[in-house]
């Protein structure tokens, strides 16, 4: 028999069972207008490798003037002898009737019918079988659900807009897992975090019980914050401790993550390999291993196993069906994959079983020449492998157990490294908490949160007391943007600047250190020049040169303001980290610390850089604020000019990427350009700044900053801040229908050639000047530091050569001089060096000429 497309797999007791519905053929020879739903048991021969028939059944239904459809299958109680029978939900459409009946399969391949019903609708949303049998699924954003007790559809008194699990819990009954809208009971205390938090997130996840009509609070299952992205949910164990539900699950999510929740708590997370996954159900392998199965829409799957930590254990493409069970009579599951396969139309004939251990059959694989094993031999050497992962185990917790001992000693030989640097320093030595060292306190510490930072900024350089003007930050979609802003002369002592993010707060399940990207955002008093860097700035120009270009068009359509943004002598240093995860803490205080490489001046002219660590100050984030709107970035029209506060702008650049197009017309002006920003994209200028920009157009350009450079009525360089490319595509495709055919288009990798060459100027300079101190020290310095040898011999004296030369005593002790003078100038060029010194010297050339092969890699 054909498989078709409709076709169900199922597995039961080890065995795949296969329907199908079809014609008979002499229904098909009479014009008779019957269906048979045929059933297959296959199970797997372990001595050829294959799975075969061992036996069938067939029901047969009256189809005329109807289609007959199979809709799911699954292992569901028969509430009446408490046998799990496979269960299967047929669907018989008559015009504008539809009607659903149930068949339970017995060990004889008897089909049994159980209840049916009729609906003025089709089932498509939802539909789930559970014991009884019974069924639910969802309609109009209503849950519904019939069993063959009462065989009457009811429909519960709830409102969600999916369902993403079904079962038993203990003490509940059968509970449906489901996300709805957000509402807010009106017992609700106001001084919680649920208003804001529902309002924000806009759904909730909760859980109703079928035979108690009792609603379940989402909380016991996981984080509130999680609820919205959930896309499938298994319930792993649920039990009843002093009348409190403790309950261990794992979710998919619509962000590609696998969370493995315990008592309403993230305690493990993994990223899957594929996009929208839709299914997740587990497996016990016989190494006990706790293996998760996850299936996505696109016909992938994965496998996540659990140990010390989640992590994806395997990965399969175009997979059909994915079947847990004991395939192979071992005692434990095992994973049979269902592969698709256009040329092979035959049951089962493209398939792998695994446990991703030592199960591992495959079909397509010669086995004839593979020497069967007695079954003792067999069964001997399986217990030889589990007393061998026994002791594999015992030897693991041993090596873990000297790990936890040596980290233990390292941790003690450091804080007495710190309290020896402390103690010669002349600085009061702060002792760790308990807490951290793993330690139970004898004694009631007074815990001090802002000891745990103390230690990090005490081993810091001096720096001034005024260096930070301004410490601020801003949530732009899902990113939140924290900006230290530094006075100009604490900043040009510095190099390889960041910032982190420690979270204030004692989290003993997650790490403190926040996930973050850096960057450094120079004002100059052209912001256009305006640079976004992760890495050091340019060393600054000797000199200020003339601005000779001619003025562009879009400062013509616009008047000149009376005062211009000056320059404060600052730079801004900012941070930008994903918003979602610190939600689901409600309130937030993290400290901001600024990392660098403080330069020393030296006297050789070298410089000496120490890495320091300052402490900026704190911030707090929490839902009511955000809510609020209080760190929203606000760019509003005000007079044909944008609003934007200076720190808008920032937030918005460190969160866009930067994109630089050298654009050129041979035979027409660049004038369409202008009008292209200032009327299709419907930007504004900033008030401080006139030369950038901003997009007010709605859908996703909104907010893209813009900066147009004209060189030359020919030639200029459109320079495009945003979010991500596909906002950049739609500003090029979009900038292409106005630019004439004979217009060329270069993307730049870094700003304009005539910057970069002023950039490649400046690090060969600095390259130079490096070489020159290096090689010309300076005398007294040299003495200490070089060996000149013997200088006692003596110079040729001033005597005229004529009286040297008259005796053959004079002959003599000139050509001595001579020889004493060639001997002691070999000397002088055959030096040494101390090797600390030409460390430090080969260091600071080194550098120097990586700056100049970056800027002349970024003109190639």
């Amino acid at each position: 028999m054909l498989l078709s497309e409709q076709d169900q797999f199922l597995s039961y007791n080890g065995e795949v069972l296969v329907f199908q519905l079809s014609k008979p053929k002499r229904a098909e020879e009479v014009g008779d207008k019957t269906m048979n739903l045929c059933v297959r048991r296959m199970a797997f021969n372990r001595d050829t490798k294959l799975f075969v028939q061992k036996s069938s059944g067939v029901f047969s239904m009256g189809a005329s003037h109807s289609k007959i459809e199979m809709i799911c299958c699954s292992c569901t109680t028969d509430s009446r002898t408490g046998i799990i029978l496979p269960c299967i939900l047929m669907k018989q459409k008559k015009r504008n009737n539809v009607k659903y009946f149930l068949l339970l399969l017995h060990s004889s391949n008897q089909f049994e019918p159980s209840f049916y019903f009729k609906l003025d609708y089709e089932l498509k949303e939802d539909i789930r079988l559970f014991a009884g049998p019974s069924l639910l699924w969802r309609h109009a954003n209503k849950l519904f659900y019939i069993s063959s007790n009462t065989r009457v559809v009811q429909s519960a008194p709830v409102q969600l807009s999916s369902v993403v699990w079904t079962g038993e819990i203990v003490g509940e009954g059968t509970v449906v897992l489901g996300i709805r809208t957000a509402c807010l009971p009106e017992t609700e205390d106001p001084d919680g975090f649920s208003v804001s938090d529902r309002a924000i997130w806009g759904s909730e996840f909760f859980g109703y019980a079928i035979q108690t009509q009792k609603m379940l609070t989402g909380t016991c299952f996981m984080p509130h914050a999680y609820g919205r992205v959930v896309s499938s949910v298994y319930v792993c164990k649920s039990e009843r401790l002093k009348k409190q539900l403790r309950i261990s699950l794992v979710a998919v999510t619509h962000k590609n993550q696998l969370i493995w929740f315990q008592n309403g708590v993230p305690k493990g997370v993994c990223e899957l390999p594929y996009e929208k996954p839709c299914s997740v159900k587990p497996a016990l392998t016989s190494s006990n291993d706790l293996l998760f199965v996850v299936s996505f829409a696109s016909g992938n799957s994965c496998v996540v196993q659990r140990r010390d930590s989640l992590q994806v254990a395997s990965k399969w493409q175009k997979v059909k069906c994915v079947l847990v069970d004991d395939f192979i009579g071992s005692g434990s599951e095992q994973l049979l994959l269902i592969f698709k396969d256009d040329s092979n139309t035959d049951v089962l004939s493209t398939f792998k079983i695994t446990d991703l251990g030592e199960v591992n059959y495959a079909s397509g694989i010669n086995y004839k020449h593979d020497v069967p094993a007695a079954d003792g031999l067999q069964e001997n050497g399986l217990l030889t492998v589990r007393a061998l992962e026994t002791r594999l185990q015992a030897g693991w917790t041993s090596v873990r157990e000297l790990q936890q001992h040596l980290g233990l000693q390292k941790r003690v030989i450091l804080e007495s490294c710190r309290a020896l640097i402390d103690l010669v320093e002349g600085r009061t030595h702060i002792l760790p908490n308990s807490k951290e060292e793993g330690l139970v306190s004898l004694w009631d510490d007074v815990e001090n949160p802002a000891d745990s930072l103390s230690k990090e900024t005490s081993l810091a350089s001096e720096v001034p007391e005024h260096f930070i003007k301004e410490l601020w930050q801003r949530v732009v979609g899902d990113s939140l943007v924290v900006g230290v802003k530094l006075t100009e002369s604490f900043y040009l002592s510095l190099s390889d600047v960041s910032l982190s993010l420690v979270m204030d707060q004692d989290f003993s399940s997650i790490s403190p250190l926040i996930k973050c990207q850096s960057k450094i955002i120079k004002l100059n008093k052209a912001f256009s020049a305006l640079a976004v860097s992760s890495s050091q700035i340019e060393p600054p120009p000797k000199k200020m040169k003339l601005d000779l270009h001619s003025k562009n068009d879009l400062k013509k359509e616009f008047p000149k303001r009376s005062s211009r943004i000056q320059l404060d002598g600052a730079k801004t240093v900012t941070a930008v980290t994903s918003l979602s995860p610190l939600l689901a803490f409600h309130r937030v205080r993290c400290v901001v610390l600024l990392h660098a490489r403080k330069q020393n001046q030296q006297n050789d002219s070298l410089q000496q850089s120490k890495k320091i660590t300052v402490l900026c100050g704190k911030i707090f984030l929490s839902l009511e604020d955000i809510s609020n709107g209080r760190y929203s970035v606000k760019m509003l029209r005000d007079n044909s000019y944008c609003t934007g506060s200076m720190e808008d702008t920032l937030a918005v650049l460190a969160v866009s990427g930067r994109f630089s197009f050298q654009i050129v017309s041979c035979d027409c002006t660049l004038t369409p350009v202008s009008s292209w920003l200032l009327g299709e994209m419907e930007c504004t200028p900033f008030k401080e700044c006139q030369d950038n920009i901003f997009c007010h157009k709605a859908g996703n350009v909104h907010g893209t900053i813009f900066n147009w450079a004209l060189k030359n009525p020919f030639e200029g360089v459109l320079t495009i801040f945003c979010r991500n490319l596909t906002v950049l595509f739609q500003c090029l495709h979009s900038l292409g229908r106005v630019l004439p055919p004979s217009c060329s288009v270069n993307l730049l990798r870094s700003g304009s050639k005539g910057v970069l060459i002023e950039q490649l100027a400046l690090a060969l300079e600095k390259e130079m000047l490096t070489l020159k101190n290096s090689l010309f020290l300076k005398e007294t310095k040299a003495g200490n530091s070089l060996t000149w040898g013997n200088e006692s011999a003596k110079k040729i004296n001033n005597a005229p050569l004529v009286s040297l030369l008259d005796t053959e005593e004079g002959v003599q002790q000139f050509r001595k001089e001579l020889q004493n003078e060639r001997e002691e100038s070999a000397r002088s060029m055959n030096r040494t060096m101390n090797g600390a010194l030409y460390q430090k010297m080969a260091l600071k050339i080194a550098e120097a000429q990586l700056s100049s092969d970056m800027m002349v890699w970024r003109l190639a």
